[in-house]
């Protein structure tokens, strides 16, 4: 494993899978098939977007008191408040008293929003007006934030432009950070089945949002219509050409890539960050691996081997350790 600092902060052992999980397959989708999660008791709360949309949020933990951090999670696409890495931290979390809540993207945690647009690598707005209230309501409390897949690419998006000044440090993990590169990589071999599967989701939400918006806002209903029929639609290079790009403004596919990609964007990020990726990862090639001379001295890389995808899964088949969970805390252990 590869770390811009020379020594392993306490309790944060470097990543080592057992042998018979060493595939990246099987990391990548060990957690979402096979994992067994304890109770944990969840909070919804729907909040207000300043262009008059809503997200919901997921809180975890002690009720957040004033002067206490808030760890702040961003889920992959498709993903949501019950995505196996996200419960599982907030699980973590909980159990060491600390406050933790999930900002559900548009459109995700099984409810619909009352707006077209969706959410993207680069979308980076509702994370500052989820940011604004979180601080609104706790001044004097840190907020750290952990996004994983494509809400880590929202994050470092965030953190290279000004980041809010209630963030001492953040956590990026298994992040697509050269958007072209990962999307074509999943039209290849046995990446196409995670692509059909994130795929068949997305398009089910969209065509779910439309009857939604038919009902609630007949012009927003409209913006989707305008987009076609989407049957066609089987790449993500697609999905983004026909769905993500017109209803966000962009050129097209390139366009969205070029302006979204977060890896060109690590050398401004200025608030300290561990940025967590395995070079097995299926998602993507070795050449979105981030160097040491890529990234700002702000950001500390921890490169490993093998995890998959999210995943990191150590321990015994029958025992397993969600090793994220155990990084994670260690990083923010000076904040908590």
């Amino acid at each position: 494993m590869s770390n811009s600092n020379a020594e392993t902060p306490l309790g944060a052992e470097p990543f080592r899978p057992h042998p018979l999980l060493r595939s990246r397959h099987l990391q990548t989708v060990w957690g979402p098939l096979w994992r067994n999660h304890p109770p944990l008791q969840q909070r919804q709360e729907k909040l207000a977007l300043r262009d008059g949309d809503h997200l919901w949020l997921t809180w975890a933990g002690p009720t957040p008191r004033q002067g206490r951090p808030i760890v702040l999670i961003l889920h992959g696409l498709s993903g949501c408040y019950d995505s196996h890495y996200a419960r599982g931290l907030q699980t973590c979390l909980a159990a060491q008293s600390v406050t933790s809540v999930v900002m559900n993207a548009r459109g995700t945690a099984h409810r619909h929003n009352d707006r077209a647009c969706i959410y993207h690598a680069g979308e980076t707005a509702d994370l500052h007006d989820v940011i604004s209230d979180l601080r609104t309501r706790n001044p004097g409390g840190v907020i750290l934030p952990v996004g994983y897949s494509l809400g880590g690419s929202r994050l470092l998006n965030y953190l290279a432009d000004t980041p809010a000044r209630c963030i001492p440090a953040a956590v990026a993990v298994s992040v697509p950070l050269q958007l072209a590169l990962c999307s074509a990589q999943l039209d290849r071999g046995v990446a196409r089945v995670y692509r059909n599967r994130l795929l068949r989701e997305l398009l089910q939400q969209l065509d779910a949002k439309k009857t939604h918006l038919r009902q609630v806002a007949p012009a927003q209903a409209r913006r989707l219509e305008a987009l076609g029929h989407l049957d066609g639609v089987r790449t993500f290079r697609d999905f983004d050409d026909y769905i993500v790009a017109p209803l966000h403004g962009f050129a097209g596919a390139d366009d969205y890539y070029d302006r979204c990609s977060a890896g060109p964007r690590l050398t401004a990020v200025r608030t300290p960050t561990l940025l967590i990726h395995a070079t097995d990862d299926p998602f993507m090639t070795p050449a979105v691996v981030p160097t040491s001379d890529t990234v700002s001295q702000a950001v500390q890389l921890e490169i490993s081997p093998h995890g998959g995808h999210v995943g990191f899964v150590a321990g015994h088949l029958n025992a397993p350790v969600y090793w994220l969970e155990q990084r994670i805390p260690a990083f923010f252990a000076p904040w908590l």
